[in-house]
């Protein structure tokens, strides 16, 4: 069954209401920048905005460092790893190539400082030394890296270190790491500040973040750089405007400037020609249903997740919405079990569906109700 969604007030109501009544901004191409891929979406909507080569298999260099940072941020969540906890520095954490934090073997450095060591200064030792306090060995981190990676969802990384040092079998793409991003600023904002500061200090060593355009876009506050001759030049952005909050992948392009020039285009496109919207509440009563031999005759319908939407500037009026509902729905029923979807079109065009949930339970009926409804059901 495909029902209009009329009874939501909610939509009905901004639709109607919408300071942004103009007409549609026209949209032109993505900028044409010098990566090997990139991705811009929106961070609440998670729809693509534009993108290349987004599900290639690529080097991430330091990027890397996101997905360490999402281990240890759940290690520390999980109750397994402290915040003020001591960290010996091993040989190998010390020996490191690449950015350092310069951290002394066999000194004890805090979990914390660490971190800081690791995101603001991308400092190869410190990350080495993260991963062994959490899995004893980076060998063992990798490992918990791709266990997380696939809780996430992504479809196309596999990690075998920390760091993001090259290895032929350490890859990712573009749309995973923006998976990534995402799911650190949803999850950890205590720590995503972190990704913003411009600098730190260790032992009297001063390093500065290599994200240019946290200089550049007051708007811009993360998240990693990354580097190697054989991945190239990267960096992974995120911005919010008026609300709205972007964020760019971009990939093996040729200069520190090129990258940030490329990611800046890229966060200048999205901000101009879309917007999001929310349009429904997690938890809020889109539609009702007929629920058949059960102690009630119907159940409450809504999203588990609040739905947000992004559009093109002028578009957000023409929005759609629509409910598929299963044909029949037989108590008992329980909360959150799928009985339909929702569906957001933009003229023919469907931009984003999600299931539709029962938000009470249902229990089955007694002998009598079940016979009544039966007999109906005979005559549907």
């Amino acid at each position: 069954m495909n029902h209009k969604l009329l009874p939501s007030f909610l939509l009905t109501l901004l639709l109607l209401t919408s300071s942004l009544l103009h007409a549609a901004t026209p949209v032109p191409k993505a900028p044409s920048v010098g990566a090997k891929g990139y991705l811009v979406e929106d961070f609440h909507s998670g729809q693509t905005i534009a993108e290349k080569n987004a599900d290639q298999r690529l080097e991430p260099a330091s990027i890397t460092k996101l997905m360490s940072a999402y281990v240890i941020f759940s290690e520390i969540r999980n109750g397994t790893l402290a915040l003020e906890d001591k960290v010996r520095i091993s040989k190998k954490a010390w020996r490191t190539e690449g950015s350092r934090m310069f951290v002394e073997v066999n000194t004890q450095v805090s979990v914390a400082d660490l971190l800081k060591g690791m995101i603001i200064q991308s400092g190869n030792d410190a990350t080495v030394a993260l991963a062994e306090q959490v899995a004893g060995t980076e060998e063992g981190f990798a490992s918990l890296m791709n266990h997380y990676a696939q809780k996430l969802g992504l479809r196309n990384s596999h990690f075998v270190n920390s760091t993001g040092l090259p290895h032929k079998d350490h890859y990712t793409t573009a749309r995973d790491i923006a998976r990534i991003a995402r799911a650190l600023i949803a999850e950890f904002p205590e720590y995503y500040q972190w990704y913003s500061e411009r600098s730190f200090t260790y032992n009297g060593i001063t390093q500065y973040n290599r994200n240019k355009l946290l200089w550049r876009d007051e708007s811009v506050d993360g998240l990693k750089t990354g580097h190697t001759d054989s991945a190239g030049y990267c960096l992974v952005t995120s911005a919010e405007r008026d609300g709205m909050r972007l964020i760019s992948v971009v990939l093996g392009t040729k200069s520190e400037e090129a990258r940030a020039d490329a990611s800046q285009a890229l966060l200048n496109y999205g901000f101009r020609f879309f917007e999001t919207h929310k349009l429904y509440d997690s938890g809020s009563k889109l539609a009702s249903t007929r629920v058949w031999k059960g102690t009630v005759d119907t159940v409450d319908l809504g999203l588990t997740d609040t739905l947000y939407v992004t559009v093109p500037r002028g578009e957000y009026k023409n929005l759609d919405a629509s409910i598929q509902l299963q044909e029949q729905i037989i108590a008992p029923v329980s909360k959150g079990q799928v009985l339909g979807r929702v569906v957001i079109r933009l003229g023919d065009q469907a931009i984003t569906e999600k299931d539709l949930t029962a938000l009470n339970d249902v229990a089955e009926g007694n002998f009598w109700q079940r016979i009544v409804d039966e007999a109906l059901l005979y005559f549907e």
